[in-house]
């Protein structure tokens, strides 16, 4: 063969051995009937069998690898000190899988699914019982309002409109307030005298606003709307005219109380102005023009306790962007709950030094401020006002600034009889404080003696001959046939050719 070729012939082969071959089985259809063979016993080793014999005879020649080969002729190998026989490990046993775990997480599985199934149901019912709630509110929601609507149709078929107003007295919109209030808002003309320089003698119209202080017929309105009147005339918001009779009224703070003869009529509700803040929504009803009657402006307040000058009184106002015009004096300003809160009496108008036109500055009395004046025009017809019984002008700024005397309230004649007199105060004195208050005009006293009531006692400084004198004084009260202390010192006409004071000359013979 070719591996043998490759390395060396075998010693055996090459001498000529014999193979020890095994006895001839024979075939599978033939039968031996030759007798056992005696049992031969084996030769004894032989030298030739050692594996070093051909080493150590010199030969020079290595031993086959294959000398003790299976295949090598046919005959078993030679017995050997050691033979290698595989180990083949058995196969690692799996371990045996154990059912526990599988029924843990089973029950793991149902028990989530329980837990969701139980808070589904929670939910679902939870869901449930706020919608049937939500549906219950809902449609009660509806029927209440079904029921004010219908309610409110048959009010207007009716021509009323109390259902217009909140039940709970909340705030409402201008519509809302313009249907419940507008009835207690009334219309006024009137016809005046005039005995004036340059026209002469005759007759004159004037017109303003007011409202329904109570439905036996008494009417508030400004005083400068009636002033001089011969004859007045208030007018509802349905058309009906009424003679009006004069009950009383205060220059001082503007007010006049008339009366009307009539019942059942739509009385304003009496809100409070110290509850105001700027930037409170307001509304105004009037008759601006003394043509556009029940006409509503609607704005905001723009400031309160403006000190402001008209007719010759210094008076404190709340200021307001609602429109205001001509007309509208002595109509009620509105609070958002429909509640009167102030008297819409004047407001800036023309322009300024520089050409600006002025616009949205209107204002109303307080309403907190007058309605102790406006009941006792009611019960008595008059105002219980602090009076001094004195005539006094300003003090010329040029003669005080020359002889260096303070500015005050120049004493230009005294009444016998009155508080002033009675304190030793005489003419060509100079006020110049009522109490703790500074006097430094005319306006200033007229304001500081709306903090007294009659009979009040207090103190008056005055200046005399250069000298500085403070008096003490009991005041009395205002006698009823002087109609203002205004009137001891207000001219007849504007003494100057300023526009401001000739327009306010005018203004009330042709309303605010």
């Amino acid at each position: 063969m070719d591996a043998f070729d490759n390395h060396h012939e075998d010693p055996r082969i090459s001498e000529g051995w014999e193979e020890d071959r095994p006895a001839q089985e024979p075939s599978g259809q033939e039968q031996s009937t030759a007798a056992p063979s005696v049992p031969v016993q084996p030769d004894p080793p032989r030298e030739q069998d050692n594996p070093s014999y051909y080493h150590d005879r010199g030969t020079g020649r290595k031993e086959s690898p294959f000398a003790d080969s299976p295949y090598v002729l046919n005959r078993e190998p030679a017995e050997r000190g050691y033979q290698y026989q595989p180990q083949t490990e058995p196969p690692e046993k799996k371990p045996r899988k154990s059912h526990r775990g599988f029924w843990k997480g089973t029950a793991a599985v149902l028990l989530v699914v329980a837990l969701v199934a139980a808070g589904c149901g929670i939910t679902a019912a939870a869901v449930n019982d706020y919608w049937e709630e939500r549906t219950e509110d809902t449609v009660s929601q509806l029927n209440e309002r079904i029921d004010t609507l219908e309610e409110q149709l048959e009010d207007s078929a009716s021509g009323g409109w109390a259902a217009a107003l909140p039940s709970d007295g909340s705030a409402m919109t201008p519509s809302q307030l313009y249907q419940t209030s507008v009835d207690c808002v009334v219309a006024i003309s009137s016809i005046v005298q005039t005995n004036d320089f340059y026209f002469g003698s005759g007759t004159g119209s004037a017109s303003g606003s007011g409202f329904v202080l109570s439905e036996d017929g008494y009417v508030v309105t400004n005083y400068h709307v009636i002033e001089g009147a011969s004859a007045v005339n208030v007018v509802l918001h349905d058309g009906t005219e009424y003679p009006a009779q004069v009950v009383g009224y205060d220059a001082t703070n503007d007010l006049a109380v008339l009366k009307v003869e009539a019942t059942g009529l739509s009385a304003a509700r009496i809100g409070s102005s110290d509850s105001l803040s700027i930037g409170d929504m307001v509304v105004a009803i009037g008759n601006p023009l003394g043509e556009l009657t029940a006409t509503q402006t609607v704005g905001y307040v723009s400031g309160i306790k403006r000190e402001v000058t008209t007719s010759n009184t210094i008076m404190s106002m709340i200021q307001t962007d609602a429109a205001i015009n001509p007309g509208n004096s002595g109509g009620p300003l509105f609070n958002i709950y429909g509640e009167v809160i102030g008297i819409t009496t004047a407001k800036y108008s023309g322009t300024t030094d520089s050409g600006a036109s002025i616009e949205g500055i209107g204002f109303a009395i307080p309403i907190d401020d007058v309605m102790n004046a406006i009941s006792e025009l009611v019960d008595q017809g008059y105002v219980s006002t602090a009076y001094l019984g004195v005539t006094v002008t300003d003090t010329d700024e040029e003669s005080a600034a020359m002889f260096n005397l303070p500015t005050g309230a120049y004493v230009a004649s005294v009444e016998e009889g009155y508080s002033a007199h009675r304190a030793g105060i005489q003419a060509k004195d100079i006020i110049i404080a009522l109490g703790d208050t500074t006097v430094s005009n005319q306006f200033e006293l007229v304001r500081a003696l709306r903090e007294y009531d009659p009979g009040d006692e207090t103190t008056i400084t005055i200046l005399r001959g250069g000298k500085e004198m403070t008096l003490d004084i009991t005041l009395d009260e205002k006698p009823q046939d002087l109609q203002t202390e205004d009137q001891q010192t207000q001219p007849t006409q504007p003494e100057s050719e300023d526009f401001d004071s000739w327009y306010d000359y005018f203004r009330r013979y042709f309303g605010e």
